[in-house]
């Protein structure tokens, strides 16, 4: 007779144990008997006990709840929501460790996951600004938020509205942000007065379980250009509340270019589908790149830190190495940021995008930039990129593609095959997914180079740059 295992029974606590690397997720390891322990909230070279709150037979999950003695890697984290926003993990970790931990990453997951003959791993590409460089933030409003462990030890909780983020892992919890490094001014002003005047004049905040209140979300954009975008939806359709709103932002602040809102009555918070109107200003702002401009709508895809998408973007250039004679497919174009980047050393370029919208701005970005050799398709890249669609268009010489987090879709990877053009220019945001796409791409390519670039500082996120050539 079997006997159940007795759950009660609590799990052990682990002393001076020394963490030893990073792993996947911004979260680090440990080693203990052969067995891998994730510890969440520490760095490598930390001495910590560690109690043991997961536990399987190949591994362990852990949180540090002593430290015995700190990591010389460390650094004092800046946000008083560090540790429980999520958002910028590695806050505690010097910026010189976190991009060669990020550099080891690509290089990791190339060798692991695609298998395939590399070159040398380029040195990353660091940011220049590790404060305040993102360009667009998406906020949640909420009736219950998130509560600290001191918070929860109060008898007067105070108002549990809240303006702010998802905590990880909890998707009807938001923690009130009071103040965010990510994102210039005024973005925080805006977040902060937006807040004070919905509980001043008793506007409900969203209830995500019981899809019930008025505001819903609430996302802010800021152009290298001083242009500022800010997107409000709403759960419910009240006129005369959503009025009065729009009203007071457009009133205190004569910054935003930009006022747009938008009813959102659905089960989730993407804006695809929504009608976004405008209240004041324009439809869209405008972000420069060398002598270009690019023109960003609500809904169309932009890189979030503008600086170090020029140097994704230059990196992206050099590797296609163009000399005026090609053809350049730009698949996941997005507005055209890309293709328009590199038109003028191009013969031709078409760009590809799954958003309609996006694409109209892209049209409209080479329109501004007097680029007349673009041309530009909206649709599900693996329903689009076929061979009815290569048998009306010049075969491409130079294929660059920056696809989402997800990667390519199995059937663009066949068609790129099937295409066969010289070169193939990859731009990711996933070293992992990128791996995959390579080792099915190694039937007919080499990777040649292969350059990381830190686009998010504190965060174990990172991009990678491959040149791809064919055998």
């Amino acid at each position: 007779m079997s006997r159940k295992k007795d759950k009660s029974k609590p799990l052990p606590i682990l002393e001076n144990i020394t963490i030893a690397d990073f792993a996947a997720e911004g979260k680090s390891i440990a080693r203990v008997d052969n067995m891998v322990i994730f510890v969440e909230g520490a760095v490598p070279q930390d001495v910590v006990d560690l109690q043991i709150v997961y536990k399987k037979k190949s591994y362990m999950e852990a949180i540090p709840v002593k430290f015995h003695a700190y990591s010389p890697k460390r650094a004092d984290s800046f946000c008083e929501h560090f540790g429980v926003c999520g958002g910028c993990k590695w806050q505690n970790l010097a910026y010189a460790e976190q991009i060669a931990y990020k550099q080891q990453q690509v290089v990791d997951a190339l060798t692991r996951i695609g298998k395939i003959e590399l070159p040398t791993c380029n040195p990353i590409i660091g940011s220049a600004e590790t404060k305040f460089y993102r360009n667009k933030l998406d906020y949640s409003f909420s009736n219950k938020r998130w509560l600290t462990t001191d918070e929860i030890q109060k008898e007067d909780l105070g108002s549990l509205n809240a303006l702010g983020f998802h905590v990880p892992k909890r998707y009807d919890k938001i923690l009130d942000i009071k103040n965010c490094y990510l994102q210039p001014e005024p973005s925080n002003s805006i977040r902060l007065a937006l807040k004070k005047f919905a509980l001043d004049n008793n506007l409900p905040f969203f209830d995500i379980k019981l899809h019930t209140g008025f505001f819903r979300n609430l996302i802010i954009r800021t152009a290298n250009t001083g242009e500022v975008m800010v997107l409000l939806t709403f759960f419910e359709n009240d006129q005369v509340a959503i009025e009065k709103t729009m009203q007071f932002l457009k009133n205190t602040f004569p910054q935003i270019t930009s006022l747009l809102y938008a009813h959102n009555p659905k089960g989730n918070d993407t804006i695809n589908d929504l009608e976004i109107k405008l209240f004041h200003g324009n439809l869209y702002l405008t972000e420069t790149m060398e002598d270009l401009q690019f023109r960003v709508s609500a809904k169309s895809f932009f890189q979030t830190n503008s600086a170090q998408a020029y140097q994704l973007y230059k990196v992206a250039r050099d590797f296609a190495n163009l000399t005026g004679n090609e053809i350049v497919y730009d698949l996941y174009t997005g507005t055209g940021t890309i293709a328009n980047f590199v038109a003028k050393k191009a013969k031709y370029v078409i760009g590809l995008e799954y958003v309609a919208e996006a694409i109209e701005d892209a049209k409209i970005n080479s329109q501004i930039n007097k680029i007349t050799n673009t041309e530009f398709y909206a649709g599900d890249m693996k329903d689009l990129l076929n061979e009815n669609f290569m048998q009306n268009h010049p075969k491409p010489d130079v294929i660059i593609t920056d696809p989402p987090r997800a990667g390519m879709h199995e059937d663009v990877v066949k068609m790129l095959l099937q295409i066969e053009a010289q070169k193939i220019v990859y731009v990711s945001c996933n070293p992992a997914t990128q791996a995959r796409d390579l080792a099915w791409l190694d039937a007919k390519y080499a990777v040649k180079i292969v350059q990381p670039v830190d686009m998010f500082p504190h965060t174990h996120h990172v991009e990678n740059v491959v040149l791809l050539e064919k055998r």
